[in-house]
């Protein structure tokens, strides 16, 4: 059994909220010759709950045979200057020998961002290991930052991000991508297009036994519209509330056609509470919910009609695509998504899974739900039939776990 050391600082077990992307590889890479510890910060993200107590500097936890090497780093809220000493000290953690002592020698070490100082660590660990580094890209720093207006072209600190980010996509074995178009960025920084691999986010099906079609719901009952995930800048959600608002003044006084759940939490959700209210969408036609653990969201989006994920309109940063763990949970459940983006791929499209409109377009989201709400129980029974087909197929952990062995293995071959 070969293993592999994969440094993400937000490394998620199925006991808390959120995407869970190398837990759920870990869990399948076994079958396929590989044994995964997966390094992570102690501070959880968003929440910032401190896993450690006061004297450990760290844990070694295991989840379902999965390995988990907790980090001891400062709490922090938000986005600001607590998250980027956080951010160093994960590194500076990981890059201890003293840390890692008690795990077993890697052959490769994969360095995952979001940000690239714990890709960094994990060259280094690489290089004193003598082992192969991959690189994960899940979002590309700084060009995100750059298209979200949060750094500037040209500044300093972009002129370093960009420096560092070269530096590693150069040093990479291979250069995984969740982003299906990335290589198109990555390609001209001076890597081969063939190092570039997409390893796209999925959905583990064992978690989503067949699913339950929605009970039949009484002509007066509201459908249930449901969106699970962070409330952050990113997420769109205040043109979601402007829909819901549209579609308040259009119905009758008494009437409720369809009820949005938003369930998770994040840095924008008590100025989205503040706009529900301004915009008159009391409880009946707007709930908010505290985020579950990823282990319970099978059976809350059993309880949904329909799913519906926004994102912002930034033409730039989605020209290489999205890859949205809840999207591929959405269509796990066999329920029809709307889908507001304009990003290059669309799953839901091309699954025929639901509707796709446009991003920050409150009246055509508005439309997209009206006509979801107007279609039989039949058709979105079929829509959603679609959706889980299609992640069958295609997003299945079993099969990106697959890949994913085959593509640490095809390193080890040209290491040899």
């Amino acid at each position: 059994m070969r293993h592999v050391w994969i440094l993400n600082h937000y490394a998620k077990h199925p006991d808390a909220a959120g995407g869970a992307r190398h837990y759920q590889l870990a869990r399948h890479l076994p079958a396929h010759g590989w044994c995964a510890t997966l390094i992570a910060s102690s501070v959880d993200h968003p929440s910032g709950e401190q896993r450690l107590a006061k004297d450990e500097p760290w844990r070694l936890e295991t989840f379902d045979d999965v390995r988990f090497l907790w980090l001891r780093t400062s709490s922090y809220h938000g986005n600001g200057g607590g998250r980027m000493k956080n951010m160093l000290e994960y590194a500076w953690q990981a890059v201890r020998p003293t840390r890692l002592a008690g795990l077993e020698r890697p052959d490769l070490v994969v360095g995952s961002s979001v940000h690239p100082f714990a890709a960094l660590a994990g060259w280094w660990l690489a290089r004193r290991h003598r082992v192969p580094f991959v690189f994960e890209v899940r979002d590309l720093w700084p060009q995100t930052l750059i298209d979200m207006g949060r750094l500037r072209e040209g500044a300093a600190m972009t002129r370093g991000l960009r420096a560092l980010e070269t530096f590693l996509y150069r040093r990479a074995r291979r250069v995984l991508t969740l982003l299906p178009r990335a290589v198109d960025y990555i390609a001209p920084l001076g890597v081969p297009e063939e190092r570039v691999v997409w390893l796209s986010n999925g959905v583990d099906l064992a978690e989503f036994p067949t699913p339950v079609p929605p009970a039949q719901r009484p002509p007066e009952m509201p459908l249930t519209l449901m969106y699970f995930g962070s409330h952050g800048e990113a997420n769109g959600l205040s043109d979601l509330l402007e829909a819901m608002a549209v579609i308040r003044k259009e119905s009758r006084s008494d009437e409720v056609p369809v009820r949005l759940r938003l369930v998770g939490d994040g840095p924008a959700k008590p100025e989205l509470i503040r706009q529900a209210g301004e915009l008159g969408l009391d409880g009946r036609w707007v709930r908010f919910e505290p985020p579950v653990p990823k282990r319970e969201i099978p059976a809350l989006a059993r309880e949904a009609d329909a799913f519906v994920i926004t994102v912002r309109d930034l033409p730039r940063l989605y020209r290489f695509g999205i890859s949205m763990n809840k999207l591929f949970d959405y269509m796990a459940a066999a329920r029809p998504v709307i889908i507001a983006s304009a990003a290059v791929n669309d799953p839901v499209a091309e699954a025929g899974a639901g509707i796709t409109v446009p991003p920050e377009d409150p009246l055509a989201l508005a439309e997209a739900i009206r006509r979801l709400v107007a279609l039989t129980p039949e058709e979105r029974a079929r829509m959603g039939w679609a959706g889980r087909t299609h992640v069958e197929a295609v997003y299945d952990y079993r099969i990106l776990a697959e890949r994913l062995a085959g593509i640490m293995n095809d390193v080890m071959d040209e290491k040899q």
